[in-house]
């Protein structure tokens, strides 16, 4: 082993001439400076001061301390060479022993207690024992630093919970994920925490399995970001996670750890729901463009005979109270007409692939034009409108006509998400890569349980909605390489936000 680094011993001793010789016993261990524990460099202190500096100017890996050292005494200097060498062993060594004297050496943390006049193997043995202590002291710090490194390093999510599944280790990934740091994170419940009440009792049951020792199934559950404060609401992200869980025991094996690793499959399930969405547009699409002809027929005639019933109504003699209940059902139908035919519209819309006109999109100017078209839409429900817009070069490459579509359809969720008033946002910023629009309303919001399902085809929260806005606002964006995310809070109103690759000046 004298080819591995040397490790130093430090001899702490007033008596200089005792000291040395000391020193020349481990020099000469197996042949000069060699024991089975590698290689010795040793040194020689006459003080408590002397021996301080050493230790915090070079390390030390194995100090013999006289017990006393004039007026200060050795157990007294175990502490503050602990303090600077952390791994260092402490060997006391004196002519006045007792056991008492070597129990509160022990206590205060030697390695050992030797009685002068020991033989010179005694001391060679008992240094070899306290450097492979060392030795093995920072193998497991090495391996823990590894460790670490690991559990903090990796892409997915690492977490361990005791005995009453309160966090024990939370690592970077699970802490970006979860909205916190990993030290908030600490000693708090997991599944109350992180987990959406839908999902605790399946993971619940599999973390009982593994702490039984039992081979746990793998769970799939969503994973919730903690609710922080942006811009005076709260954001709630939500991502789904597949957890694979073990045990282990802990000490006596009286408290158990249940370890949980998570990938995150977010994205792998989207495109999961997209290729099966895909599919269902392409058979809707099929079907809808061989029937929108046999639909529209009857709708025109409908519309047709509502026009004549209508002009019938004026040359009828009838009172003004049964005039007026006949227009008011006539219209009613015509407004549910109308609703089908929208619907027909948006649903063609949906399926029906068409080529995309690509060209420079002045994003920010896009946006002023429908704000300017909506005004009176927006004064007449009450809804102020405020634009936060950046002008100067907010570009994107795209099809002007779709993008329209895209910030038509936000603005008339946000208004309908307002009946009784409120305040509309319209922020355009953009960056190096993206151009963003962020459409805001203080509406009613959207229950976190269903915000993961507001892009799917015919879902809406809305009475008499068509459920096919955001799927379109969706399609288009993904169209574009975009991006596009919701936010929301019930009863504070929804955020919805549109990346759209920015496009260069040429």
């Amino acid at each position: 082993m004298s080819g591995g680094p040397a490790s130093s011993v430090l001899i702490v001793d007033d008596d200089v001439e005792l000291a040395r010789s000391l020193g020349a016993v481990l020099d000469g261990a197996n042949g000069g400076g060699s024991t089975r524990a590698g290689r010795l460099e040793v040194v020689t202190a006459a003080s408590a001061v002397d021996a301080l500096a050493l230790a915090r100017a070079g390390g030390v890996d194995v100090a013999i301390v006289d017990l006393r050292l004039g007026e200060t005494s050795g157990v007294d200097l175990i502490a503050p060479l602990k303090e600077a060498c952390p791994l260092c062993e402490i060997i006391l060594i004196t002519g006045f022993g007792s056991m008492e004297a070597a129990l509160a050496a022990l206590r205060s943390g030697a390695f050992a207690f030797m009685l002068k006049s020991f033989r010179p193997d005694e001391l060679i043995a008992t240094v070899e024992q306290a450097l492979m202590k060392v030795s093995l002291a920072r193998e497991r710090e090495e391996f823990e630093r590894w460790y670490r490194a690991v559990v903090q390093l990796t892409d997915v999510l690492a977490v361990a919970l005791d005995a009453e599944s309160r966090v024990a280790l939370f690592n970077r990934t699970a802490a970006q994920l979860g909205g916190v740091t990993a030290e908030r994170a600490i000693g708090r419940r997991f599944l109350e925490t992180w987990i959406p009440e839908a999902d605790r009792a399946s993971l619940r049951e599999a973390i009982a399995e593994a702490r039984r020792g039992a081979r746990a199934r793998d769970v799939e559950t969503d994973f919730l970001s903690e609710p922080s404060p942006q811009d005076g609401r709260t954001v709630v992200a939500c991502r789904r996670v597949r957890w694979h869980l073990s045990s282990a025991p802990q000490g006596r094996g009286e408290v158990d750890l249940v370890f949980g690793i998570g990938i995150d499959v977010t994205e792998r399930r989207l495109l999961e729901r997209r290729a099966a969405d895909a599919d269902a547009m392409t058979a809707m699409g099929t079907l809808a463009l061989n029937l929108a002809h046999e639909i529209r027929n009857p709708l025109n005639a409908a519309v047709l005979q509502l026009h004549l019933l209508d002009k019938g109504l004026n040359k009828l003699s009838l009172e003004p109270e049964v005039r007026a209940t006949l227009r008011k059902r006539t219209q009613i139908v015509g407004d549910e007409i109308g609703r089908l035919n929208r619907l027909l519209t948006e649903f063609l819309e949906l399926t029906r692939p068409r080529a995309m006109a690509l060209e420079p999109v002045q994003v920010a100017r896009l946006v002023d034009d429908l704000l300017d078209l909506q005004r009176a839409t927006a004064d007449g429900a009450g809804v102020q409108i405020v634009r936060e817009v950046d002008h100067d070069g907010c570009t994107a490459l795209g099809d002007r006509e779709k993008l329209m579509q895209v910030m038509l359809n936000l603005v008339v969720n946000a208004f309908e998400a307002m009946r009784d008033g409120g305040t509309l946002t319209v922020r355009v910023a953009c960056d190096a890569q993206w151009v963003t629009v962020a459409v805001e309303d203080t509406g009613v919001g959207i229950e976190p349980e269903v915000l993961g399902s507001v892009f799917d085809p015919f879902f809406t929260t809305k009475e008499g909605g068509t459920g096919l806005g955001l799927s379109i606002v969706r399609k288009i964006v993904d169209q574009h390489a975009g991006r596009v995310r919701v936010q929301s809070q019930r009863a504070k109103g929804t955020r919805v936000t549109v990346e759209l690759p920015r496009h260069a000046p040429a």
